[in-house]
């Protein structure tokens, strides 16, 4: 450990018969400590050195409960806490770092966050929070200052910190019903009262509009590993489908396992090999007509197959499957029950304002790139929540509209063309999970419409109607599953991803099927462009065609073909494939067909069919790249506009022109 960083650790003061001393120099040790980390390297070693050194569990925890008082000396360690506990991907530049020894140092840091989350489960050391976010709220407008203002930010951010940091199963070893680290948290939050603060901020509009991101984080961190089902028919009581459901799972683990026991025991019976037996496998046939005979014991011969010692076909690394895995787990039902409670209260007093609020700062973008994130999923969560329990449309007004369709239709086209341009890898299974949580969220929107549908209220029936008919009428809405039918990709979006994305597809048209059998659907189709229409001449014989003047050339080119082939060379639409330029069992010589080649890119151009020639343009420049008679791979869409020209206006020995009129 480095020697200053060790002095300065050992100058905060110590534990004597359960209380903190600090020492009389013990702020500006503090201050010390935050400039370390802020000269920190790129391999975080000054970080890495204090979570070993427990500084945080040792040292700066019991600062904060013995000390908050000092009112200088208490900011001063929040500021410390929130850089220590920020998330392992703010110190290595949002990347993870694919080199091994980065990746090794990489999960050390993540290591000692785990190691400060299980030190934070201290209900005093949340009361100090909550008393002074307290203190801070019950300022008057006037009265509130702006160091103030950055102090309640900073506490917030370390609660979302501590929330935010992974869990760690393997670590843990927790079942379901179980209490797990990050459950004790929240159950530390609630005890503590920073619970009841958190929906007193989401409701309130003066901190709301400052705080109204860090909030819904919060909120979103907390029930992360919660199912929205078994948060909804949480009771006081397990339900008696709960309990059968769990002896099931317990009966099917136990023949599991029985017949594990009994395969083993014929597996390795302790008679020799060679005196197994010979056995006659019905139905499998061998390399003649006759059955497989099998020479090993009766044991295995149930696991036969004849791929049995292949090596599987081995998968490109940028080509194989995502294994999805959501996180979700059954927590205590006393744990349950306060987060079921803390659901139904944000649903009445805090949902619309806030979600008002965070569409406002999205709109704006007056936060963090990617916060959209948890903008759709607390929509998907608490919405489900809000269908499944209250039942109340009204609570969740705010989603429930064609604004949050045409936002939610916006993200998703946007996740898709980012899915469809990004190369890297990891980057693309990050917009993967992103585009699954807004789809999850506009699967919602979906079902949420479909219950209102149903409901015995007339006006909620209406409003309905209303929001299908839009719906149901632009085509944009119905396309958008064919498109990311389309578009799906293994390697970029998970399993999950696709079944989300066929139920939803499936409720759209199960809904789309009642509507229409119920009333006269009027239905947007899409308007096909009219083709220009090109007046050709008569058939005439060779000797009677003439070839467009120079004039007639340049007006044709300076009409519409140059902006045309401009859009082509963007890349909008795709070029056509199949159009080779040389043909090897040709009568003709290569230097005819070269000539021949031209000709047919002029006859093209003049044709209009500007992406045939385009096509064929860049295909002859990779059969005749030396002269660079059409082109050469360097060139720019500029030059490459240049030489289609000169193309379009050479006196090329064509077997027969065109007179074009266009219009």
């Amino acid at each position: 450990m480095d020697v200053e960083l060790q002095a300065t650790c050992s100058a905060l003061g110590y534990m004597e018969d359960r209380v903190y001393i600090k020492e009389p120099d013990c702020i500006e040790t503090v201050k010390d400590l935050i400039r370390f980390l802020r000269r920190d390297n790129d391999i975080c070693e000054i970080r890495r050195q204090l979570g070993h050194t427990q500084i945080l569990q040792n040292d700066l925890i019991p600062l904060v409960k013995f000390y908050h008082k000092d009112k200088a000396l208490f900011e001063t360690v929040i500021k410390l806490l929130v850089n220590l506990t920020q998330p392992v991907i703010t110190c290595w530049n949002n990347q993870i770092p694919d080199e091994k020894t980065l990746r090794n140092y990489c999960i050390e840091v993540e290591g000692y966050l785990q190691d400060y989350k299980e030190a934070f489960i201290d209900e005093d050391f949340f009361s100090v929070l909550s008393e002074h976010i307290m203190e801070i709220l019950k300022l008057n407008w006037d009265e509130l200052r702006e160091e103030d203002k950055l102090q309640l930010e900073r506490l917030f951010v370390l609660i979302r910190n501590i929330l935010m940091i992974p869990p760690d199963p393997a670590r843990e070893k927790c079942t379901e019903d179980d209490a797990s680290t990050h459950d004790r948290i929240l159950w530390t939050i609630h005890t503590s009262g920073v619970e009841d603060l958190i929906l007193f901020v989401a409701s309130s509009e003066r901190e709301r509009s400052m705080l109204c991101m860090h909030i819904l984080e919060i909120i979103s961190l907390m029930f992360k590993e919660q199912e929205v089902e078994a948060l909804a028919a949480a009771g006081v009581q397990r339900s008696v489908t709960e309990k059968e459901k769990d002896q099931k799972e317990l009966e099917q683990a136990r023949e599991k396992e029985k017949a594990q026991k009994k395969a083993n025991i014929l597996k390795f019976s302790g008679r020799h090999s060679r005196f197994g037996g010979t056995y006659v496998i019905k139905n499998m046939k061998s390399i003649s007509e006759n059955n497989v005979i099998y020479h090993k014991s009766l044991g295995v011969a149930k696991t036969f197959s004849y791929d049995e010692g292949k090596a599987p076909k081995k998968v490109a690394k940028n080509r194989v499957a995502i294994k999805g895995d959501d996180g979700i787990r059954r927590s205590t039902l006393s744990m349950r029950l306060i987060l079921k409670e803390f659901c139904v209260q944000f649903l009445i007093n805090s949902y619309n304002p806030l979600m008002r609020a965070v569409k406002d700062a999205l709109t704006r973008k007056t936060t963090q790139d990617n916060d959209e994130t948890y903008y759709l999923w607390s929509m998907r969560y608490f919405m489900q929540f809000c269908r499944l329990h209250c039942k109340r449309v009204d609570l969740v007004g705010e989603t429930m509209s064609m604004s949050a369709f045409h936002y939610i239709h916006t993200q998703l086209l946007n996740y898709i063309e980012n899915l469809r341009i990004i190369k890297d890898l990891e980057e693309a299974k990050q917009v993967g999970r992103r585009t699954h949580v807004a789809l999850k969220a506009y699967q919602e929107l979906l079902c949420t419409l479909d219950f209102m549908s149903k409901t015995q209220d007339e006006q909620i029936r209406q409003s309905a109607k209303v929001i299908q008919s839009n719906v149901f009428y632009v085509f944009e809405y119905r396309d958008i599953f064919v498109n990311m039918l389309r578009n799906f990709k293994e390697s970029k979006c998970s399993r999950s991803y696709l079944r989300d994305l066929v139920e939803a597809a499936h409720i759209f048209l199960k809904m789309l099927e009642a509507s229409s059998k119920s009333s006269k659907l009027v239905v947007q189709k899409k308007k096909a462009k009219k083709k220009k229409k090109v007046k050709k001449q008569p058939a005439c014989n060779d000797a009677n065609v003439e070839e467009p003047s120079e004039e007639q050339l340049v007006e044709l080119w300076e009409g519409h073909a140059s902006s045309e082939i401009v859009t082509i060379l963007q890349g909008h639409p795709e070029l056509p494939e199949g159009l080779s330029p040389f043909d090897a069992a040709s009568e003709v010589d290569v230097d005819g067909q070269r000539v021949e080649t031209m000709v047919n890119i002029q006859q093209f151009l003049r044709d209009q069919k500007f992406s045939e020639a385009v096509a064929l343009f860049r295909a002859a420049r990779e059969v005749w790249p030396e002269r660079n008679e059409f082109g050469s791979d360097s060139m720019s869409q500029d030059d490459e506009l240049l030489a289609l020209r000169e193309v379009f206006m050479a006196r090329l020995p064509s077997k027969l022109y065109k007179m074009l009129v266009w219009s």
